[in-house]
């Protein structure tokens, strides 16, 4: 087999030629977790739009990983990609290389989470400039502020906004932990790629009924 190739988590030749070379660690969880819903939104979810496709598995174990994070009271933070109707903050390189970027307009429908998200008033809605919820935002101070130590990454796109996500949370010392069948994106190779690199080189990809379970033996309301 030419494991050079196929680039998935379900290619073990090519998971133990990683290992080899060290990577592809456990991290494992901390002792406080938090949700990070990445860009459920209208634009990522409706395969009318541009760069829609169709989440729905996706978006239903979100669904099942959010009912459980409340019930243990955990942080869970949700964000959308958004900018001024001017595009001044967009930047000319980003315009450029994403042309997409110039509907993503602050108050339009295209920007707005899933009905099914049920955000809560005490979750936040981060408005990102760039894939990262961390690049811009106060992502960072607000799990710190909770003594967050384990961010589970979920939501879209795997190739993109989840991996940025996956790798600042890394580069800042948290746990990271990707639910697998809670991440999606338009591309089915992009997401198979990114889930082992994620996993390789970021965090733990975790089948999702393992997080849930996880989440479930947490007390209730871990918050203090």
């Amino acid at each position: 087999m030419d494991y050079t190739t196929a680039h998935s988590l379900q290619n073990r030749a090519l998971g133990d030629f990683y290992e080899s070379a060290g990577f592809r660690g456990r991290v494992g969880w901390g002792e406080r977790p938090a949700i990070l819903v990445i860009d459920m939104a209208g634009a990522w979810t409706d395969p009318s739009e541009q760069i829609g496709t169709d989440l729905s598995k996706v978006e239903e174990s979100i669904v099942d990983l959010l009912a459980e994070g409340r019930r243990a009271g955990i942080p869970i933070i949700f964000t959308t990609m958004s900018w001024d109707p001017s595009l001044s903050e967009i930047g000319e390189v980003v315009k450029r290389k994403t042309t997409h970027s110039v509907k993503m307009l602050h108050g339009s429908d295209r920007v707005e989470l899933r009905p099914s998200m049920e955000r809560r008033p005490n979750e936040p809605l981060v408005v990102k400039p760039r894939a990262s919820a961390f690049f811009g935002t106060y992502v960072d101070a607000m799990l710190i502020s909770e003594k967050v130590d384990t961010v589970i990454v979920v939501g879209c796109s795997t190739s993109g906004c989840i991996r940025a996500t996956a790798e600042s949370a890394f580069n800042r010392g948290f746990h990271v932990i990707v639910p697998a069948e809670a991440v999606g994106d338009r591309s089915m190779s992009a997401h198979e790629a990114n889930l082992f690199d994620i996993d390789a080189r970021y965090g733990d990809v975790e089948p999702t009924t393992e997080v849930l379970d996880h989440l479930r033996a947490l007390p209730k309301a871990v918050r203090g």
